[in-house]
């Protein structure tokens, strides 16, 4: 009993004084126990996945960073018993606003640690000839990660975000309770946690809803030179959702493209790096800026004789530059893994580690065409320093019990300014150059009215989070009392300021 007070007692000093990054074998080891501790003990506790939080969420202001991912997330993994596994489930458990509580149906789930990466997931449930439904761009990033705030990508117009497609959790509260919820059971706990950027338990697993996996995927990109016949032909696209899938897109998404820019980019590799795709060689161009769509269809050996023909049907009714259709075909894998390989390629030249000031926000249809003439054709320039995603979503794929928010719109867009900062190179490309455009982008929302929400914010006041969460504020104030209530999770989000003396200096 005394050696194990003296280890909490040592802890709690190095916690005090430098932070802890702990694992499996450290004396807090096992993720309950420690945050059990961190509530007596008076100190802030924080899951981190990849790492890919760009405002330093993971952070634990004078407390511990538990490592969710990689060989120390296995040894917690390996705690929990034989992770992953396969099972069914009933579908009415699953999905946004509109499911429907009499179909029962079964579908097959894969239960997985919460620190696991979405890439390890894919290639696991592949031996079964299964895959998730719903993805974003970039696979390697925790569960726990991304089910803690939304999980988009093309897909989600058509199955929701992840968070949508999950049965069941198993939570450990702020309070070090172990706690398996769903839609049925603990069901404040598991709305909550689901978008709750880790405000109200950390994941260490979670129930994925799966479905069979193609075999491969055609990859279409058509370009425009008119911004509304640009979105109007998404907006249709998405509206299909309800349709079987031979007269649908399986994936639909967009970017913008400006002067100069290439149609390729560090997204990609569509086209050959030796023959690359300019905006001068396409006609049309408004002011120097076209818009890309990009969409898929998935298929296998059943469906490939009927695939061009589905495919041709529904171009034809999209309204794109005639000349403008690049297609590819390839293995589902590496669609889905696509962002991975130009990865490595930017690491290969030493500009992937570098500063990554995104913005992204959801922003309401009303709103858009107002939003093209002031930041793409306004703010922008002809300079972009990185991707710009744009592409809509049905927010009756969004379960609005769960704690993120949206515009309250039936049809809202992502834009995401994904912008890389290099210390050589233009002024464009510097850090604070592309800050202050955040800056003056956000400004210009407020000031024209466009009631935009933040994706993946980084506020830093709660007064902030309060604007952001609107009427929504209440019963995220209510559930974080009921389940963190020392306010020690996640303190790297800075919503709370926690409730014991050894942190009085956070703000």
């Amino acid at each position: 009993m005394a050696t194990k007070l003296l280890l909490t007692f040592v802890v709690c000093r190095l916690i005090s004084t430098v932070g802890l990054t702990i694992d499996a074998d450290h004396p807090v080891g096992r993720i309950d126990q420690g945050v059990f501790n961190a509530n007596i003990n008076g100190f802030g506790v924080s899951a981190r996945g990849h790492g890919h939080s760009i405002n330093g969420q993971a952070h634990a202001t004078n407390g511990v960073v538990i490592e969710m991912s990689g060989s120390k997330g296995n040894q917690f993994r390996s705690n929990l018993g034989s992770l992953p596994a396969l099972g069914y489930e009933n579908t009415f458990l699953l999905g946004g606003r509109n499911s429907k509580s009499n179909d029962s149906k079964r579908i097959p789930y894969v239960d997985v640690w919460g620190g696991e990466l979405w890439i390890d997931v894919l290639k696991w449930t592949l031996g079964f000839g299964l895959a998730p439904k719903s993805w974003t761009d970039y696979l390697y990033l925790s569960v726990g990660g991304t089910l803690s705030n939304a999980g988009i990508s093309g897909q989600a117009f058509n199955h929701g975000p992840q968070i949508s497609n999950v049965f069941e959790l198993d939570v450990v509260t702020g309070k070090g309770d172990l706690v398996t919820c769903s839609k049925k059971k603990n069901s404040e706990l598991f709305n909550g946690v689901l978008g709750g950027l880790g405000q109200f338990g950390i994941i260490t697993r979670a129930r994925i809803a799966l479905e069979p996996a193609p075999q491969r995927v055609r990859w279409i990109r058509v370009l425009y030179s008119n911004f509304s016949t640009f979105t109007n032909d998404q907006e249709y696209l998405i509206s299909l959702h309800g349709k079987p899938s031979s007269e649908k897109f399986d994936y639909v998404e967009g970017f913008v493209i400006v002067d100069e820019g290439l149609i390729n980019n560090w997204r990609s590799s569509f086209f050959s790096p030796k023959n690359p795709i300019k905006i001068s060689s396409i006609n049309g161009s408004d002011g120097g800026v076209l818009y890309c769509l990009e969409i898929t269809r998935n298929y296998d050996d059943s469906t490939a004789n009927s695939i061009d023909q589905e495919i041709e049907a529904l171009l034809e009714k999209l309204d794109f530059i005639p000349s403008s259709v690049f297609t590819t075909d390839l293995p589902y894998v590496d669609f889905l893994d696509r962002v991975h390989k130009a990865e490595l390629k930017l690491r290969s030249k030493g500009l992937w580690e570098v500063p990554h000031p995104w913005l992204n926000l959801l922003v309401p249809k009303s709103r858009i065409a107002d939003f093209d003439k002031g930041v793409f054709k306004g703010i922008l320039g002809n300079k972009t320093s990185g991707p710009i995603l744009i592409y809509p979503m049905n927010k009756n794929k969004w379960d609005d019990q769960s704690s993120v928010v949206t515009p309250n719109e039936d049809i809202f867009y992502l834009v995401g300014l994904l912008r890389s900062a290099l210390d050589s190179g233009e002024e464009t490309q510097k850090l604070d150059y592309l800050k202050d455009q955040n800056r003056q982008i956000l400004k210009f929302c407020d000031e024209s009215g466009i009631r935009v929400k933040r994706y993946l914010p980084g506020y830093k006041t709660q007064e902030e989070w309060k604007e952001h969460f609107g009427d929504r504020w209440g019963q995220f104030l209510k559930r974080k009392n009921e389940f963190d209530t020392m306010r020690i999770l996640a303190t790297g989000q800075h919503i709370f300021k926690p409730s014991f003396d050894s942190v009085s200096s956070f703000r």
